[in-house]
């Protein structure tokens, strides 16, 4: 989904537009402080999203409304891509330096915006789909962890039981709990996972 955050209705239409001209669906806010209440309505994911955000805006400016995001956590892994009227190479190196996917003075070539929106957009979704591999990574017992290490430098389990000093049942439910809890059903798909 791409989040476009511009106070002028004319370039929100606009930009909606270009969006559904790539099949990328959008949603538009008039004011920061309106996106921010949705990102705190509790329904915002940001896996596989991306935000469009005017740096000027008469309620709350777009920097202030990045500073929310990052103050939440989801600047590093929610693409911003500011855009500006009145170009300010500072405020422009300053938020990318803070994390900012980029930065586009209006007026800006259409292509190139959207070209960056679709790279911001495979950016989060890649981002999100490493933080649900962590999170999976993060039930593993010690133990599994031992047994995955040892699975992923190719031991079968006989081995592997030898050399945790323990028995190949249970080697071998480890494996399965490792398995069910990464929600791969070999050992290669595990591998791929995790490279």
């Amino acid at each position: 989904m791409l989040h476009i955050v511009d106070d002028e209705e004319v370039v929100r239409d606009s930009l909606s537009w270009l969006a559904s001209s790539r099949a990328i669906p959008a949603a538009t806010y008039d004011r920061g402080a309106k996106f921010l209440a949705y990102v705190e309505a509790g329904q915002f994911d940001p896996a596989g999203d991306c935000v469009l955000l005017d740096v000027r805006m008469p309620d709350m400016n777009g920097v202030a409304v990045f500073d929310q995001l990052h103050a939440r956590g989801l600047a590093q892994r929610l693409p911003v891509i500011f855009l500006t009227g009145h170009g300010d190479v500072p405020m422009a190196v300053d938020t990318l330096k803070r994390g900012a996917f980029d930065f586009f003075e209006k007026p800006f070539n259409d292509n190139q915006l959207m070209d960056r929106v679709q790279e911001g957009l495979a950016r989060s979704q890649q981002a999100s789909a490493h933080a649900a591999v962590h999170a999976r990574l993060a039930t593993l017992s010690t133990r599994e962890r031992e047994v995955l290490d040892l699975i992923l430098a190719g031991k079968m389990n006989k081995v592997v039981a030898d050399e945790l000093g323990i028995s190949m049942r249970t080697v071998e439910v480890h494996r399965a709990h490792i398995f069910d809890k990464m929600q791969v059903k070999t050992a290669v798909e595990l591998a791929g996972l995790l490279k």
